[in-house]
């Protein structure tokens, strides 16, 4: 795992992971929260036939999502193509777009802007009030452009339609409070 400097100013809350830490256990990175929701949205979604259309309400009360980030989430997807809304009380949101066209990167661009892991990547590169005396300033960009990169590598229909050994383990797990 890597340590990154405190002086750093990650900026956790805006980028595409933050840290996390739960129950003691440290975890480095952590999805964010708007980017899992277009995920979930989009899964359920591409499961459905053709036409079909789905609300931001279903979504969340199949998948305990709070309601406003969600549809706000649901609206950045129509307003980048990848849906479509339909107006009224029979209304929704209906997939458009090949999920094999959008990579994980351009979802987090189009979601939460783009992966920036430290402050000083955001804008002119003068956030940081310690990058005069940094010594990690590449190690950080170059980290930084290799997640660009390896997002840009993974289609979205790759990652929903994926399975894994532990999911139904996970699922099934009794929830510690």
């Amino acid at each position: 795992m890597i340590q990154i400097e405190s002086h750093l100013c990650i900026l956790w809350a805006d980028t595409l992971v933050r840290p996390y830490s739960t129950h003691g256990l440290n975890i480095m990175f952590k999805i964010n929260r708007k980017l899992e929701y277009s995920l979930i949205a989009l899964k359920h979604m591409n499961i459905k036939k053709p036409g079909q259309l789905t609300t931001a309400k279903e979504i969340c009360a199949i998948y305990t999502t709070p309601f406003d980030p969600t549809s706000r989430v649901l609206q950045i997807l129509t307003q980048n193509g990848i849906l479509r809304a339909e107006q009224g009380a029979r209304g929704g949101y209906q997939l458009v777009k090949d999920l094999n066209t959008v990579t994980v990167k351009k979802l987090s661009d189009m979601i939460v802007g783009e992966i920036e892991i430290a402050n000083c990547f955001h804008g002119d590169y003068s956030a940081c009030t310690a990058s005069a005396s940094c010594n990690i300033i590449a190690p950080m960009l170059n980290l930084n452009e290799r997640i660009n990169g390896l997002f840009d590598q993974i289609k979205v229909a790759d990652l929903i339609d994926a399975k894994h050994s532990k999911e139904k383990q996970i699922q099934t797990k009794e929830i510690v409070t």
